[in-house]
């Protein structure tokens, strides 16, 4: 039962993290979701399933069911321990599979990172903006040995999984929760992954990819927009999103390589 002595936005933030599906994610991200959606509707059970259905929009829907970290994790830290890079790869691939973003590049993989990074490698730093479980593709990247990897998201929890894998993929980093509508990080790296990134976070804030684009810290971005929904229909969305990152970067000095896979289409961005 909503608490009066609470204002409506506590009472909002606390109904959603009773809730299995959303109550790892960052209360930062809830509240500053919920907060726009109260200012916009009549009353708090209308904000209440706004804000639920944006969080379904920008992440509970790549979710897939519950995941089962601690069990990836005793299979990752084995893998690593074999000292054999195949099964390592193998143990990866299981583990991005259950997550739709990164179960639709698998079928590229092997070729995706040598191929977008060719006149980068080897990498020295890289930042991976609205991670999800993509650091697990590490193995697949053209890495230098000293590389640093840091990785940020929404959800604690999977945060805490990604900060226990990093060693297992034998690199230094950090992941961290972090809320980049709000904050950007500043760290400066050699490049700054925001894979199909911009078309979720424009879907709470129309300006977050401009400002993004302009805000990372990092001498080369690589940008990837879906070519494809989540249900596999492809309705144009390729020459849609190639026009609007082209209207994003509009003006601005850049360098920028295009590379087009079967579900992504990828810009290379050199500053």
């Amino acid at each position: 039962m909503p608490n009066p002595t609470q204002s409506p936005l506590q009472q909002l933030i606390e109904a959603i993290q009773v809730s299995t599906k959303y109550r790892h994610i960052d209360a930062g991200f809830i509240s500053a979701i919920g907060a726009a959606e109260l200012e916009k509707r009549r009353n708090l059970k209308e904000a209440l399933k706004a804000t639920k259905n944006k969080l379904h929009q920008v992440g509970a829907a790549y979710q897939g069911n519950a995941p089962s970290y601690a069990r990836w994790l005793e299979t990752l830290r084995a893998a690593s321990q074999i000292g054999d890079p195949a099964q390592l790869q193998a143990t990866c691939r299981e583990i991005m599979q259950p997550h739709a973003s990164t179960r639709e590049r698998l079928p590229f993989l092997t070729h995706f990172y040598p191929t977008i990074l060719a006149e980068i490698a080897p990498v020295h730093s890289v930042l991976d903006i609205a991670c999800g479980l993509n650091p697990l593709a590490i193995p697949w990247m053209p890495l230098a040995p000293d590389a640093r990897y840091y990785a940020c998201d929404i959800y604690q929890d999977m945060i805490a999984f990604l900060q226990a894998c990093l060693p297992l993929l034998h690199v230094e980093g950090e992941a961290t929760v972090c809320d980049v509508i709000q904050h950007c990080p500043t760290r400066k790296v050699d490049v700054a992954f925001v894979l199909k990134t911009i078309p979720v976070l424009e879907q709470v804030d129309k300006n977050a990819g401009r400002r993004l684009l302009q805000s990372i810290n990092a001498d080369h971005l690589v940008v990837s927009f879906p070519a494809a929904s989540l249900g596999g229909r492809h309705k144009g969305m390729a020459t849609s999103y190639e026009a609007h990152f082209n209207d994003l970067v509009a003006g601005q000095p850049w360098s920028i390589q295009r590379f087009s896979f079967a579900t992504e289409l990828v810009f290379v961005i050199h500053r």
